[in-house]
């Protein structure tokens, strides 16, 4: 059975949530009433998943996650609005360390709780089985336990404070890769990013390093909601050298930019003028996510030779991007994928893996370097 804690001050949203897991048959649940309470009750029951309002009185959800992820690191699924504000709110709690989040229903709770509820126990249950690396907050940890006595400080921050040697990639376990690690390659046209639970913070990591000279387009697929892609794109902007963008409209690759497909659409290529552009595009009914990976690497396919593409893929549940990613390398493509340790979940990286897709496999940290070492001539 899966131990859930439900923390929210609404009596109805916590009823209702209650007989939903109850429902579902392989949770036992607990409710916390606001923050205070959720605190202790996690040190009590060690639960294997947290959902979490971020709105509520006293300490608010995102200021108890920041207890949580440091203090008793636990999966977290975030209850959040679909509203911009929302959204910023729901980017900054990922940015915590939240695994998740789901969105709230806008209209009467008791009516509208059935449109999520398939969502929102798939998500629970995956976040259940998340994997939450060692490196989330240790920073925060590290600070944190030396305040109060816990950590021993002064030798312990003072090695932190020094640049970390170089890590060597790591290769993929499954089989040698054809492509060295260390080649140079010419005529990439894009890289092709697929990425769904754990994203956000993880594009964070592979897109911060690069300069504002990086000599290739990226295009994102993440999965998301409309209202949450453009504050992504924002958020993601402000903190790279690199230009990050949503894709709202017909719009032409350039290098030194990453393009986020638009949530509930899909991205798909298209040559205009002799130059190519990406586009949003209407979803179809057949794909289970969007925007869809595999649907973007089959539309890029369609517009450059296969040698021309780098693949990256990443964290997040189901097998998005796998399929159409391990074709991409069949026919001559060059394919990355997150290894099994730095993903939050490991599925559709696992996926791709387990069909002897990926080139090469590396910790999230070494991606960008990668990348900038195949772009180094």
């Amino acid at each position: 059975m899966i131990r859930l804690l439900i923390v929210d001050d609404s009596p109805l949203m916590r009823h209702l949530l209650i007989q939903l897991f109850a429902e579902a048959g392989d949770f036992t649940v607990e409710v916390a009433r606001n923050a205070d309470e959720a605190l202790k009750k996690i040190e009590n029951i060690h639960p294997d998943v947290i959902t979490l309002d971020v709105h509520m009185p006293g300490m608010d959800g995102l200021a108890c996650l920041d207890r949580i992820m440091i203090e008793r690191p636990t999966p977290v699924v975030m209850l959040s609005s679909l509203t911009e504000a929302g959204a910023d709110e729901t980017l900054e709690a990922l940015a915590l360390g939240a695994v998740d989040f789901i969105a709230k229903p806008r209209g009467p709770l008791s009516l509208e709780i059935e449109g999520i509820a398939a969502d929102l126990i798939e998500k629970v249950r995956t976040a259940a089985s998340a994997h939450i690396p060692r490196s989330t907050r240790l920073a925060d940890r590290v600070r944190q336990r030396a305040a109060t006595g816990r950590l021993p400080a002064p030798t312990a921050l003072g090695s932190a404070r020094r640049s970390p040697p170089p890590v060597k990639p790591r290769l993929s376990r499954v089989r040698a890769p054809h492509l060295p690690a260390t080649v140079s390659l010419s005529g990439i046209e894009a890289v092709l990013v697929g990425v769904s639970t754990g994203g956000p913070p993880a594009l964070d990591a592979l897109l911060g390093p690069l300069p504002a000279d990086f000599p290739w387009p990226i295009i994102i697929a993440q999965h998301m909601p409309a209202s949450f892609t453009g504050p992504l794109a924002r958020r993601l902007d402000r903190a790279c050298e690199i230009q990050v963008v949503e894709v709202q409209q017909p719009t032409p690759l350039q290098p030194g930019t990453a393009y986020i497909g638009r949530g509930d659409a899909d991205l798909v290529f298209s040559r205009r003028g002799g130059v190519p552009h990406v586009l949003a595009a209407p979803v179809q009914a057949e794909r289970l996510w969007h925007p869809s990976a595999d649907r973007m690497v089959e539309s890029a396919r369609g517009l450059f030779p296969p040698e021309a593409l780098i693949g990256v893929l990443m964290t997040g549940m189901g097998h998005d991007g796998a399929k159409a990613m391990a074709a991409l390398r069949q026919h001559g493509g060059h394919v990355i994928a997150q290894d099994e340790e730095s993903s939050v979940i490991w599925g559709m990286p696992g996926a791709l893996v387990a069909a002897d897709g990926a080139d090469i496999v590396l910790p999230l940290d070494s991606i960008a370097a990668q990348l900038i070492a195949w772009a180094t001539p």
